[in-house]
C-alpha cells in the first residue's frame, strides 16, 4: 500500500538517495522531493501523462501491466496508483532500474522489476492487460522487430510512444504503386524513418526516428488497431490481426513463412 502522508518521511535522506542514484530522466515526486527538477523538457513525463491518462481508465483494479523500458518508473507508478494488480517493469539499464525500485519503495508501491531487453520479452510467458512501450522505439537498432515482439505480450491495450520528426500530418496512401511511381517518395507525409548514423541530441542510441505516418503504418502492419492519439507522440492500440493461422507475425517472418500481403495488412 502507498505510504500515508502522515507517516514520518526523512526527506533529507530521500533527497540524498535521489542524488546518489545518478541523473534521472523521469521527474517523479517522492513526497515532495523531485527527481529531475531541471529536466530540459520541463516536468517530464507528467506533461505527457496529463494528456495520455485521459485515455486510460481511472480504475484499473486487478489489471496486469507490463512497462517495457520503464526508466525511472514514472508510468509504472501511475498505473499502480490507478489500482492495477500486477505491474512488471523491465529495463536494460541498471541505473534506471535502481531509480525505479527506489521510487516504488519510497512511495510504498508493490511493483516488480526485472532487467530485460525488449528483444528478450518472449521470455515472459504471459500476456498483459496493458503494455506500455514508451520512449524506447527510437533507441532501437531493430525497432520493427521489437514492436512485433512486444505485440505478443498485449492482451488488452498497447500504449506506444516514440519521438517523431518530419511531417506530423496524417495522410492516406494506396495499397500499391507502380515501380515507375517515384514522386510519392518526395512527399514529406510518405511514411519514413530517419536513420541516425552518429548521434542526435547527444545520444548515440537514437537510431531511428519516424514521422507520424511511419508510426501509424508500422502499428497497423504489426496487427494493431489504433484507438486513440492522445498527444502527438503517443498512440493507444489494441490487437486486431496480430496472428495468422494461430501464429504471430514475427514468428512467421523469422520462419520465412509470412506472406507479403499478410505482413502488409492486405487481408
Amino acid at each position: 500500500m502507498p505510504v500515508s502522508p502522515s507517516e514520518n518521511i526523512d526527506l533529507l535522506a530521500v533527497s540524498q538517495r535521489v542524488h546518489e542514484l545518478g541523473e534521472w530522466f523521469h521527474n517523479l515526486d517522492l513526497h515532495g522531493v523531485p527527481t529531475a527538477p531541471n529536466h530540459f523538457l520541463g516536468n517530464f513525463p507528467t506533461i505527457k501523462w496529463q494528456k495520455i491518462c485521459r485515455d486510460i481508465p481511472e480504475d484499473l483494479q486487478g489489471a496486469s501491466v507490463l512497462d517495457i523500458g520503464c526508466n525511472g518508473g514514472f508510468y509504472s507508478v501511475e498505473m499502480k496508483r490507478r489500482g492495477a494488480g500486477r505491474v512488471l517493469a523491465v529495463d536494460i539499464d541498471d541505473r534506471y532500474l535502481n531509480q525505479a525500485r527506489f521510487a516504488a519503495q519510497t512511495l510504498g508501491l508493490q511493483i516488480e522489476f526485472e532487467k530485460l531487453s525488449v528483444y528478450e520479452i518472449d521470455s515472459i510467458a504471459e500476456q498483459f492487460d496493458y503494455v506500455l512501450f514508451m520512449g524506447v522505439f527510437y533507441h532501437l537498432r531493430y525497432p520493427l522487430l521489437a514492436l512485433d515482439r512486444v505485440v505478443k505480450k498485449v492482451s488488452g491495450k498497447l500504449i506506444f510512444q516514440t519521438m517523431i520528426r518530419g511531417s506530423k500530418k496524417a495522410a492516406q496512401w494506396e495499397k500499391d504503386y507502380s515501380f515507375w511511381t517515384t514522386e510519392i517518395f518526395n512527399s514529406p507525409e510518405f511514411p519514413a524513418m530517419y536513420f541516425i548514423e552518429g548521434s542526435y541530441s547527444g545520444d548515440a542510441t537514437n537510431w531511428w526516428v519516424p514521422n507520424r505516418n511511419a508510426v501509424e503504418s508500422m502499428l497497423r502492419s504489426s496487427g494493431l488497431q489504433i484507438l486513440g492519439h492522445p498527444e502527438e507522440e503517443t498512440w493507444i492500440c489494441e490487437p486486431s490481426h496480430t496472428q495468422r493461422h494461430g501464429r504471430f507475425i514475427v514468428d512467421l517472418e523469422i520462419a520465412g513463412e509470412l506472406r507479403p500481403e499478410e505482413g502488409n495488412n492486405r487481408e
